[in-house]
């Protein structure tokens, strides 16, 4: 299920985004979970990362587009952000914000779904990699991407995901080999934590999406904040 946020403040072309991403589902056997904002301040409002894409409108009363997206970056930097405009010269802002790209009004079906299927491929490069825990006698299948940090308590390890924790029996380190030359680093004795959710570092603190605030170590500082600068970069390249 890929969950899709509609940002649109114009009835009318919210309805025909629904009926191109419902018609995408016909055709190439996908499953969307689809919510509708009708403005960019709407959507930022208490805005947690939940959604795999945002079809953003740039102009809107209260809060445009690309104000929306700047915000919506802060907490979130992996959902995958399509504007949706009536302006050639919007585009290159775009980049400010690392938006996949744009989608002129009126938006032609044709146009629509190609941005819809790079969108979709991006998320299936990034979302490949799951790790399976053992919660209360069954199983949970939680995608790596979505885990903020994992917390070694006692004999249990609670992994923390952006929709919620779950508490496993084991030490860290048995789930830290499972995830090994993924986006994880050690802040301490105590976290893993993953780097694509670090909004900064201030001090002997790490920011994460949450508003968790994990202690870094000093013998681990300068480590992390390699390790943090590679992930960055790496991303960017």
């Amino acid at each position: 299920m890929i969950r899709i946020g509609i940002v649109e403040d114009d009835a009318a072309s919210a309805a025909l985004l629904l009926d191109h991403l419902r018609r995408y589902e016909r055709e190439h056997g996908e499953q969307f979970d689809v919510t509708r904002f009708a403005d960019g301040a709407e959507v930022v409002s208490g805005y947690r990362p939940v959604f795999d894409i945002l079809l953003l409108d740039v102009e809107m009363p209260r809060l445009d587009g690309f104000s929306a997206a700047e915000r919506i970056r802060q907490v979130d930097r992996d959902v995958v952000i399509v504007f949706i405009t009536n302006m050639t010269q919007h585009a290159i802002r775009g980049y400010e914000v690392d938006a996949l790209s744009y989608v002129l009004k009126p938006v032609p079906y044709f146009a629509f779904s190609q941005e819809i299927k790079r969108s979709v491929a991006r998320l299936r490069r990034r979302s490949a990699d799951y790790l399976l825990l053992a919660v209360d006698g069954g199983l949970v299948r939680v995608a790596t991407d979505d885990i903020v940090f994992l917390e070694s308590a006692k004999h249990r390890t609670t992994v923390h995901t952006v929709d919620g924790r779950y508490s496993v029996v084991g030490p860290l380190k048995a789930l830290e080999a499972q995830l090994e030359g993924k986006s994880f680093f050690r802040s301490n004795s105590g976290y893993l934590v993953n780097l694509r959710h670090v909004l900064g570092v201030q001090g002997s603190s790490a920011q994460l999406v949450g508003g968790h605030d994990l202690l870094i170590s000093r013998p681990r500082k300068k480590a992390f904040l390699a390790a943090l600068t590679d992930f960055l970069g790496a991303r960017h390249t």
